[in-house]
């Protein structure tokens, strides 16, 4: 596989470019090396010129290369420090989504015990839901959540309503019942006072015997 294939990053695209440039120069100088012919004691001075200027090139490739090896540490630093910190964020981010879903599965708990839950309303004698919208007709369209308290509060008023009632019906019971206790004794009293009269004639009546007989 190529190496330019390799590398993707932008910023390393121009290190690679002058690696190949050093390359290809190092290749051109050792290629020229070669096909010289041997070397003398004392090279002539064309040749000193041309090595001359290639080493100048290579140099100034070795020099733009050191620089941009230099700045292309300094970046993997720089994106090494910027993936710890993004991967600390991740790892939060995680963290938080996982106290989220903890919290989302702790109030559906929640939610679900309160749905199931056995409440003391739903036992109440109230009237059925028919017969109160009969009477109440505006609120049929209410959810159940806010017509489910005008129902007890309505079932309250009726019930209060009753019991006042019912207190009022002792009152007229105790009242008969002291009316009628009252005139039980005097019919009593009534009772007693002809026993007394029946007795009082007793006398009289043995004398009219008597005088009938003689």
């Amino acid at each position: 596989m190529a190496v330019d294939s390799l590398v993707s990053d932008p910023n390393l695209r121009p290190l690679l470019e002058t690696s190949q440039a050093t390359l290809a120069q190092t290749a051109s100088v050792l290629t020229w090396l070669q096909q010289q012919p041997a070397v003398p004691e004392q090279p002539s001075l064309e040749q000193k010129l041309e090595l001359s200027q290639q080493q100048k090139i290579l140099n100034a490739y070795l020099a733009k290369l050191r620089g941009q090896s230099r700045r292309a540490v300094f970046g993997a630093r720089a994106t090494k420090q910027e993936t710890a910190e993004a991967r600390q964020e991740v790892d939060r981010l995680l963290l938080q989504l996982q106290n989220l879903y903890y919290e989302q599965r702790h109030l559906m708990g929640e939610i679900g015990a309160c749905e199931g839950y056995d409440h003391a309303y739903t036992h109440l004698p109230l009237h059925s839901l028919d017969e109160y919208l009969a009477l109440f007709p505006e609120q049929a369209e209410l959810p159940e959540q806010e017509l489910m308290p005008l129902r007890i509060e309505h079932e309250k008023q009726e019930r209060q309503k009753m019991e006042q009632e019912r207190l009022e019906l002792v009152k007229i019971k105790d009242a008969l019942v002291k009316e009628n206790t009252r005139k039980k004794d005097e019919l009593k009293k009534m009772d007693e006072k002809l026993e007394a009269m029946i007795d009082g004639l007793d006398p009289l009546k043995e004398a009219l015997q008597k005088d009938l007989v003689s």
